[in-house]
């Protein structure tokens, strides 16, 4: 098949996958005895950029319990129950961590679930997870600010090791959602083991100073999404739906780099400066290196979220002939119906107008979570420093 003929095929079946929405009804029957009085419920998925208080995936409260009704396009989801926060997250009866829920969606139905606890309730749950950062990482700043959006977050650093034995310089990897790169204790649902892949990579490859960005909490989809976003067929004027992701993206390139550049032993250089991130921080990976060609030389698009910002692809056919950089795609066959064709649609428009070097990965029985990004990165940096 041509890359032409590909490309409508994908084309296509985006476009099928797009209007064959089916009526989806979640049910949660049950919950812990202990659970707060007027509790407000959401739902946190694949499907909405897992944001854990969108008020638009708000259980609604009835005599039974709480329900929610949501349109989906065919495909296989993953999701979990929350109460406004990831502070708030469900979990089993005894406090322990749960994995992803699935949702396979093929036809209009009902669902019950139940919840058997909340992370916030038991005294001990913030002090179970023990921090698994090697000696490498460092915390550069609890309270890093962001001129360009008038706040401050917490930034992580890690030094390969030879790093205090050496005269040399470095290239440097700037990762969004600095909470799972490096540490079990802080991340979502699991880290990503950079700091070790980083130590046993370093050995066959070129070393790397890793900069990690803590997500903004109810303010990561904002800073990670270039446009103003709609995740519910809603108009996008509510002032909750503003992307920030310029913004963001400008505070890495005229703020935080000079900053690393000055403090490290750094090449500064296009070819030695590097983004990656998974899901919404796909797609902020991807718009750093279109809106600031000569700075970013390289990115890692994991399972990049471009249904919440389709506008990408404008800016790929816009801006995408002046990149010239190494853009790792990587996608799993489980994370919902759009994610295959969208991630396909935006190697292959890069490809037509750009001379970057590109590799797209689409892995059978991937799934959209942190243990699936872990097993992908040591690869990702292979390629990349190839």
């Amino acid at each position: 098949m041509s890359r032409r003929a590909l490309f409508f095929f994908i084309a296509i079946t985006f476009t099928f996958c797009l209007a064959a929405q089916q009526k989806i009804r979640i049910d949660i029957n049950a919950f812990p005895t202990n659970t707060p009085a007027n509790s407000s419920i959401f739902i946190a998925g694949s499907f909405n950029g897992w944001n854990p208080q969108h008020k638009n995936y708000q259980f609604q409260k009835n005599d039974k319990g709480y329900f929610l009704e949501l349109s989906l396009s065919a495909g296989s989801y993953e999701y979990k129950i929350t109460r406004g926060g990831w502070d708030k997250v469900e979990c089993t009866k005894d406090g322990k961590d749960v994995g992803n829920r699935t949702l396979k969606v093929d036809a209009n139905a009902n669902v019950e679930v139940s919840v058997d606890g909340w992370k916030d309730l038991f005294a001990s749950s913030v002090v179970t997870k023990k921090s698994t950062a090697n000696k490498n990482v460092t915390i550069l700043d609890t309270a890093f600010l962001i001129p360009q959006l008038n706040r401050a977050r917490r930034i992580w650093v890690y030094l390969p090791p030879s790093y205090n034995n050496s005269t040399k310089k470095y290239p440097v990897l700037y990762m969004h959602d600095g909470q799972n790169v490096f540490d079990d204790a802080t991340s979502f649902a699991g880290e990503w083991g950079v700091d070790e892949a980083m130590d046993t990579l370093g050995l066959k490859a070129t070393e790397c100073i890793v900069v990690g960005i803590d997500n903004g909490g109810d303010k990561r989809l904002n800073e990670y999404c270039p446009y103003d976003f709609n995740l519910s067929g809603i108009a996008s004027n509510n002032k909750t739906n503003v992307g920030e992701g310029g913004k963001y993206v400008d505070f890495l390139v005229k703020t935080l780099k000079p900053f690393i550049d000055k403090k490290y032993r750094t090449l500064k250089d296009r070819k030695n400066t590097f983004t990656a991130g998974s899901s919404m921080g796909g797609l902020i990976s991807m718009y750093a290196v279109l809106k600031y060609p000569k700075r970013f030389g390289g990115a890692g698009v994991f399972s990049p979220a471009f249904w919440v910002g389709p506008k990408i692809f404008d800016d790929i056919k816009a801006k995408g002939k002046k990149v010239k950089a190494k853009i790792y795609f990587y996608a799993g066959d489980e994370e919902g119906a759009t994610m295959v064709p969208m991630t396909i649609t935006a190697f292959n428009e890069m490809h037509g107008v750009s001379k970057s070097r590109m590799a797209a990965v689409i892995r059978s029985g991937g799934k959209h979570n942190e243990p699936r990004w872990r097993i992908e990165f040591p690869l990702f940096y292979e390629w990349l420093m190839k």
